[in-house]
């Protein structure tokens, strides 16, 4: 599958015009990923630059196509890599670069992940073209923007913060599949033995652990593991 090789830029971009803002859609599934990018095709003033499907991929088409706008997933379906990982590369990379996530992850641990990696808006895929447009629009002006869901939970964790409310545990934002999952992890087992032991496809094991390295902002199955045990996991 395509990584990063583009949709023919520079047509794509006499479409929207010279002023057109260029976007890169990022998601690995292809249904969702070509839909994004037919909508945003199709509105005035914004062009689609580009398409990836992996991490690697979006930093290698962001180095390519130079877009103004990035449309990244989270959930990239690897277990190394996702799109807080992107999202941070891509800023080193190309600081001007707005990052908008459409994701289906609405938990407060991958929201703040997403936007301390430096992601400017964060909308959930249940979106409407009319939102997704204005999020996309309003990012590449500048603006941070959040879907509605989103900024609720944005809003009631900073008045918790700004009433003194205790924090979290460092694994607060894992569900508990997914602190099955990583105690497994941080007690040696690999993903096989994982499978075999809560009867669920490697590919869901692979699924969770991605999510959980998203959620932890951890880079590696290692830097998870170091985690899990510190807040308690994985046997004495």
């Amino acid at each position: 599958m395509d990584t990063g090789t583009g949709t023919g830029t520079d047509t794509e971009a006499a479409r929207g015009g010279e002023d057109a803002a260029r976007v890169l859609v990022v998601d690995d599934h292809p249904v969702f990923r070509m839909g994004m990018a037919a909508l945003l095709g199709s509105l005035p003033g914004i062009a689609v630059a580009g398409e990836a499907d992996t991490a690697d991929g979006a930093v290698a088409a962001v180095a390519a196509h130079r877009p103004d706008v990035v449309v990244m997933d989270l959930h990239l379906g690897e277990p190394a890599a996702s799109g807080v990982e992107a999202t941070r590369e891509i800023l080193r990379l190309r600081p001007g670069t707005a990052v908008l996530v459409v994701t289906m992850l609405d938990d407060d641990a991958s929201v703040f992940a997403a936007m301390r990696a430096g992601a400017r808006g964060y909308l959930l895929k249940g979106a409407g073209p009319a939102e997704v447009e204005r999020a996309v629009r309003a990012v590449a002006n500048g603006e941070v923007i959040l879907g509605p869901a989103v900024a609720g939970r944005a809003v009631a964790h900073l008045t918790a913060t700004a009433a003194g409310t205790s924090a979290p545990d460092a694994l607060g934002g894992l569900t508990a599949r997914e602190r099955e999952v990583l105690d497994l992890v941080a007690r040696g087992l690999d993903n096989r033995a994982i499978s075999r032991r809560l009867a669920l496809s490697q590919k869901t094991v692979r699924n969770h652990l991605s999510n959980i390295l998203t959620k932890l902002q951890a880079a590696s199955r290692g830097e998870a593991i170091v985690r899990a045990r510190r807040a308690g996991l994985g046997g004495p």
